[in-house]
């Protein structure tokens, strides 16, 4: 086996990505000089005036300065533009001459315009990942609130039954001591899942506030998840439907292990009558979908539209904290959102059993719709 071939897999689809973000920047700038080039020739045939090519230029300097990433591309145009319009539209055609009145105006007026242009561009950007980020930690407050509360009600039974135990332990039957210890294992494999979504949520809101990506091979990921599944839940069976060529995505690879098991988890509870677990992953354009699907009871229609807010209203949830099915399913929403993606859940048309999935943007896109 290739150990090796992952990353080196990895190496390449960086590089190719800089290439495509690079040759996509270029070719938008080229079409735009272009075609600003064609219709100011045009202009010019048709009136025989050639005032026009200054405004235009400035029009195509600034939607390259708009469309494109940091400040190259901008004052690369602004720059070929004074030349253009110089050269092709400024008597005597086709010769270069900067002794024209203005010509140092017209040059200082693109560059800066191209520069600002750019620079509000980038602190559109910025403020944008300011407001997600304000979001993020509203979402984390919200999050961490309803998870201590419901930390309570497994740490309470643990007592309980331990100290039922030390205290009756004459008295217990066999039977009784081994239900009591069971008790105790389930209570705190909840507890150990609720931990490892709270220190998800703690990877999300770290110390910068957001995720660090890598390129992660999801064969690895889908695998590691069904592993960890499989150590609690042996008796459910597992199938993975996964494409045969390798399928690299940018992802903090730990975090969407992590809502891959949260989603196997409650598929195998809330399921309650879950025998058999599908996960798929289907390759798109723009974005990567990973599906998880089961033959269980399925998901109240009345708790879908809520079901990744963070909390079930009271009224459907029963006491027990371990049946508060929202969540696992917030803390997956706000890592899938942390990745740019989305989200959704529903009931298995014609089938019994529900359907969670959720998708990242594929080739670095920012934005991933399903």
């Amino acid at each position: 086996m290739d150990t090796g071939r992952p990353a080196r897999a990895k190496n390449a689809a960086a590089g190719k990505r800089k290439l495509r973000e690079f040759a996509a920047d270029g070719g938008l700038t080229a079409g735009i000089l272009a075609v600003t080039t064609a219709l100011c020739r045009g202009l010019q045939e048709f009136s025989g005036a050639d005032n026009h090519a200054p405004l235009l230029f400035m029009l195509a300097v600034l939607l390259i300065a708009r469309h494109t990433k940091g400040y190259g591309y901008g004052i690369f145009s602004s720059m070929l533009a004074v030349v253009l319009v110089n050269y092709v539209f400024t008597p005597p055609y086709y010769e270069l001459n900067f002794t024209i009145t203005g010509y140092p105006l017209t040059f200082a007026v693109m560059l800066a315009a191209s520069v600002s242009v750019s620079a509000l561009t980038t602190q559109i950007k910025r403020q944008e990942q300011v407001r997600l980020e304000v979001e993020k930690e509203k979402q984390r407050a919200n999050l961490l609130r309803a998870m201590s509360h419901d930390i309570r009600t497994p740490l309470t039974a643990i007592q309980a039954s331990a100290s039922g135990i030390l205290d009756n332990y004459d008295a217990l039957g066999r039977q009784e001591k081994l239900d009591l210890i069971r008790d105790i294992r389930e209570e705190s494999q909840w507890l150990v899942r609720m931990v490892e979504n709270l220190l998800s949520i703690t990877r999300i809101n770290g110390e910068h506030a957001r995720i660090q990506t890598a390129w992660e091979a999801v064969e690895e990921v889908v695998g590691g998840a069904v592993a960890k599944f499989r150590k609690q839940f042996s008796q459910i069976e597992v199938e993975t439907r996964l494409p045969q060529e390798l399928v690299l995505v940018q992802m903090d690879g730990i975090l969407i292990e992590q809502v891959l098991v949260n989603l196997l988890v409650n598929a195998a509870i809330h399921g309650k009558t879950t025998s058999r677990i599908l996960i798929g992953v289907t390759v798109l354009e723009d974005r990567v979908v990973f599906s998880v699907e089961d033959n269980g009871q399925g998901i109240d229609k009345a708790l879908l539209p809520v079901i990744f807010e963070g909390a079930a209203p009271a009224e459907r949830e029963q006491s027990d904290g371990r049946r508060n099915m929202g969540i696992g399913l917030s803390v997956c929403m706000s890592i899938v959102r942390a990745h740019r993606g989305g989200m959704r859940a529903d009931n298995r048309e014609g089938e019994q059993g529900a359907r969670v999935q959720f998708w990242l943007p594929q080739q670095g896109e920012e934005k991933a719709w399903m």
